[in-house]
C-alpha cells in the first residue's frame, strides 16, 4: 500500500505530452512526500484527457497563471529541450521550485545565465537525471568514495536498440497526443546527432560525473553508419582517472547501460536496463578488504519517483540535494558541448574553453 507523509511538497507539472505521461504524473501521484495539485499544457484535449486520468486539483493552459497560483510550491518542466532554460527562468522568478527535465538547455551560455538566477535566489532547482536513483548506481558511488580507495580508470557504455520501442510500447501507457501541441520552431529531432547527444548523451555524461567526477577534457571520434550513430569518447577526469565513454544510437541487440570502475581497493561492475522496467542496475563491487563481492536488492527501483522524493525532501526538510543540481547541469551541458568540438575537429578539448551548443 503506498502510504503519504503528512508534509507534502505540491507541485504543478507543465506538459502533459509523453513523458509527463509516461513518467512525471503517475510518480509525482505516487512519491511519499508530494501531491499533484496542477497540470499545464496549451493543448486544451489533451490537458482534459491527462487530468481525468491523474486528477490534479486544477488545470490551466497558461504557464504564468500556474505559477501564480499560491498553491503551487514547485514545477516540473516536461517539455522540449529548447523551452527548458526560458520556462525554468519564468518559474524562478515566480519564487517556485523547479524539477526540469533532462538536459538542462541547449547552449553553455543559456545554462550559466539560469545558474546566476538560481544562485541569486534560495530555490531549489534540480535536473531529471534519474539514473542518479537508481539504487545501484547509488550503492556503487558510495562505494566508490568510501572503499574502493584511489580511481585508476573508468569506462562506461550507453546502447539503445533498434528494438528499444517494442518494449516501452508494452511497458508505458498509449501515449495521447495534440494537434494544439506547442513543439520548438523548426523540428530539433531532424538533426539526429546533435538530438541524439543531447537526448542520450546527457545520461551517460551525467552518470560518468556522478561516479567518477569532474571531467577536464575529452577526444572524440564519430561514426554514422546504416542509421546508427556512436560517439567513442576518450575523457580526463580531475581526479587523475582517465576513461571511456560509448554512445551508440542505436544497436542490433537489447538495450543497455553500464560502467566499470577500477580503483586501488577495488572494482565495480554495473549493467543498466531500460529504465521503464523499474529494475535497479545490477551492480557488483569488489572489495580487496574482504575479498568479496557486495551487490544490493534495489527493491524500489521507480527512479521517477524516488527523484521526485529526494526533491521534495531537499526542500521541505533541508536536505542534501541528491538529484543533479545547477552546476551538474552546466557541467554536462559543457561535456556535450566539448565532445562535438572534438569531434569537427579531431582534436582533444577541454570542457572549461568551451562556448555555443552541441
Amino acid at each position: 500500500m503506498l502510504t503519504k507523509e503528512a508534509q507534502r511538497l505540491r507541485i504543478g507539472v507543465l506538459g502533459a505530452g509523453p513523458i509527463s505521461q509516461f513518467a512525471h504524473l503517475e510518480a509525482t501521484r505516487k512519491a511519499r512526500n508530494a501531491e499533484l495539485v496542477a497540470l499545464c499544457d496549451a493543448a486544451e484535449d489533451l490537458l482534459a484527457q491527462m487530468a481525468a486520468v491523474h486528477r490534479p486539483a486544477r488545470t490551466y493552459t497558461d504557464f504564468a497563471a500556474m505559477l501564480a497560483d499560491p498553491d503551487v510550491d514547485a514545477v516540473i518542466i516536461g517539455v522540449a529541450d529548447q523551452y527548458h532554460v526560458p520556462l525554468a527562468q519564468q518559474a524562478i522568478a515566480a519564487g517556485k521550485h523547479v524539477l526540469v527535465e533532462k538536459p538542462l538547455g541547449v547552449s553553455v551560455e543559456e545554462c550559466e545565465a539560469l545558474r546566476q538566477t538560481v544562485m541569486a535566489s534560495k530555490l531549489v532547482l534540480q535536473i531529471g537525471n534519474n539514473r542518479r536513483f537508481d539504487p545501484g548506481v547509488a550503492f556503487a558511488r558510495t562505494f566508490i568514495r568510501e572503499q574502493m580507495g584511489e580511481m585508476m580508470a573508468f569506462k562506461a557504455w550507453y546502447y539503445d536498440s533498434f528494438h528499444r520501442y517494442t518494449m516501452t510500447d508494452n511497458l508505458q501507457p498509449i501515449p495521447l497526443t495534440s494537434v494544439q501541441a506547442r513543439r520548438p520552431a523548426g523540428d530539433p529531432k531532424a538533426d539526429k546527432q546533435r538530438y541524439f547527444m543531447l537526448t542520450h548523451g546527457s545520461h551517460l555524461v551525467d552518470t560518468a560525473r556522478y561516479l567518477a567526477g569532474e571531467i577536464v577534457q575529452v577526444q572524440a571520434r564519430f561514426t554514422h553508419r546504416f542509421d546508427a550513430y556512436g560517439w567513442f569518447i576518450a575523457v580526463d577526469f580531475a581526479n587523475g582517472a582517465i576513461g571511456h565513454l560509448d554512445l551508440i544510437i542505436p544497436i542490433q541487440g537489447d538495450f543497455e547501460e553500464g560502467f566499470q570502475v577500477f580503483g586501488e581497493q577495488g572494482s565495480v561492475v554495473a549493467r543498466g536496463y531500460l529504465p521503464w522496467y523499474h529494475k535497479a542496475s545490477q551492480v557488483e563491487c569488489f572489495s580487496a578488504a574482504d575479498r568479496q563481492y557486495h551487490r544490493v536488492l534495489g527493491e524500489d527501483a521507480y527512479t521517477y519517483k524516488l527523484q521526485i522524493e529526494g526533491f521534495a525532501d531537499a526542500i521541505l526538510h533541508g536536505k542534501p540535494q541528491q538529484g543533479a543540481t545547477l552546476d551538474d547541469g552546466v557541467a554536462a551541458m559543457r561535456a556535450m558541448v566539448a565532445i562535438a568540438r572534438s569531434v569537427e575537429s579531431g582534436q582533444p578539448v577541454r570542457l572549461a574553453d568551451v562556448r555555443g551548443g552541441v
